[in-house]
């Protein structure tokens, strides 16, 4: 049965609203964790599936309630093995999600908006502008529709909101999608470890991040207030450079963790020695890493990717400052699923170059 139009989405209950939502019902309380593990652990997208539900329960259920699941994804495939999801949503806009393979890690990045309320102008997403935040059980679905394309033999290690949108200024979605990732009785039961959030500079929000007790992820850019402004004009008016640092000074670390800066290098823009050395000695004192992204390159942007020379001539500057500089693969640049290749690229299909690995499910 079809369920009405002001059905209720089981995917964006959180437990709370799940056990009024089964008492409303008159059901029994422990049907609440019930129907939580069917639609996240054994990724239902049918109510009648739910067979440890008597069936004239699962029947009631239908007429009032739907699972929220996408009704159509399509997935590109790198040449490098890299996984394009485009998730098209009730309201007919899509988003992007990306499985990115490397060596024994197998990364899932997830978007938290369509398109951006930031503009930073290295980013495709940023240029889409903001349509809307997402919904809880929009950001769900796009890794239960992961865990649904893994191979036998695959397994999702680590999980990265750094997607399509700022995961901040969709806090309270964030916030519920973590306690579903992290929940082990019901949910999917990952580690906090393997989460990771990232910002380009929300700097009054960082306190909610580090409550949930996964890893912070800086997206910095830039070594002066001015270049910071040119980049990322609208993060830049939030928060200046001043002000993000010192946040990042006053995040409560635990032992194991330390911040994550990322760190976009732009051909004879910010990629200059005395970028790297400004970088060297704005991150004194805070317990971080420096992950170098090149610029993957896009339709219609203005900067293009440094040369390798340059690019290892940055990182060696901070690493003999003593700094922990990694260079970050480019994965998926083929499919437009690399960092700040994630939007609408439909004005440009004529430009691309995809494989011909194109599936739909």
């Amino acid at each position: 049965m079809i369920p009405p139009r002001t059905a209720t989405t089981l995917l964006s209950l959180t437990e709370q609203q799940m056990v009024k939502f089964v008492r409303a019902q008159r059901w029994p309380d422990y049907r609440a964790k019930q129907i939580l593990r069917w639609i996240y652990q054994r990724r239902l997208r049918t109510i009648n599936e739910m067979t440890d539900l008597p069936m004239h329960d699962r029947l009631t259920l239908s007429q009032s309630a739907t699972i929220g699941r996408s009704p159509q994804v399509k997935v590109l495939s790198s040449r490098d093995g890299t996984r394009k999801l485009l998730l098209t949503l009730n309201d007919g806009m899509s988003i992007e999600a990306v499985l990115i393979p490397d060596k024994e890690r197998l990364t899932l990045c997830v978007s938290t908006q369509v398109g951006c309320m930031l503009d930073c102008g290295f980013c495709l997403t940023g240029r889409m502008g903001l349509q809307r935040n997402l919904k809880l059980h929009e950001i769900i679905d796009q890794i239960l529709t992961a865990q649904d394309l893994l191979n036998s033999d695959e397994q999702i290690t680590n999980l990265v909101f750094m997607g399509m949108g700022e995961p901040l200024a969709n806090l309270d979605n964030l916030k519920a999608a973590v306690t579903v990732l992290t929940n082990k009785p019901w949910g999917l039961g990952w580690s906090r470890r393997r989460v990771t959030v990232s910002t380009a500079g929300l700097a009054s929000r960082l306190p909610d991040v580090a409550a949930l007790g996964v890893n912070l992820a800086i997206s910095l850019n830039a070594t002066t207030e001015e270049q910071r402004r040119e980049l990322m004009p609208a993060a830049s008016e939030i928060a200046s450079l001043r002000s993000l640092l010192a946040a990042c000074r006053r995040y409560p670390l635990a032992s194991h963790q330390r911040l994550t800066f990322e760190y976009v290098l732009l051909a004879d823009v910010n990629d200059h020695e005395a970028d790297a050395r400004r970088l060297v000695q704005l991150l004194r004192s805070i317990r971080c890493k420096v992950n170098l992204i090149p610029f993957n390159e896009f339709p219609g942007s203005p900067f293009h990717r440094p040369p390798e020379r340059a690019i290892l001539r940055f990182q060696s500057i901070l690493r003999d400052a003593g700094l922990d500089a990694f260079i970050r693969k480019s994965r998926g640049r083929d499919v437009f699923g690399a960092c700040g290749q994630l939007g609408d690229i439909s004005d440009h299909r004529s430009s691309l170059t995809l494989t011909p690995t194109e599936t739909r499910c």
